[in-house]
C-alpha cells in the first residue's frame, strides 16, 4: 500500500475526478479488477476538534487518568 499526494500533471484522470483529488493524498491498491485509488484518511487529522463544545478538556482528561492510576494501586 502506497500513499501519495496527487498533482494534476502527474496523472491523466478525467477532469472532474482530478479536480476532486487535487492536492489530496490517495492510496493505491491493486485488486483483481485493476488499480483502486482511495483518498487517504488520517484518523488523527479527522479526529481533531471532535470534542469541541463537549466540555471535555485535556485538564479534565489528565485528572481522570490520575484518579484511574490511584485506583489501580
Amino acid at each position: 500500500m502506497e500513499t501519495v499526494a496527487v498533482r494534476s500533471e502527474q496523472l491523466n484522470l478525467p477532469e472532474e475526478i482530478a479536480r476532486k483529488l487535487k492536492g489530496k493524498e490517495v492510496q493505491f491498491f491493486e485488486t483483481k479488477e485493476g488499480i483502486l485509488l482511495r483518498p487517504f484518511k488520517d484518523s488523527i487529522k479527522e479526529a481533531r476538534g471532535f470534542l469541541k463544545g463537549s466540555r471535555f478538556s485535556s485538564k479534565k482528561y489528565m485528572h481522570l487518568k490520575k484518579e484511574e492510576k490511584e485506583l489501580e494501586r
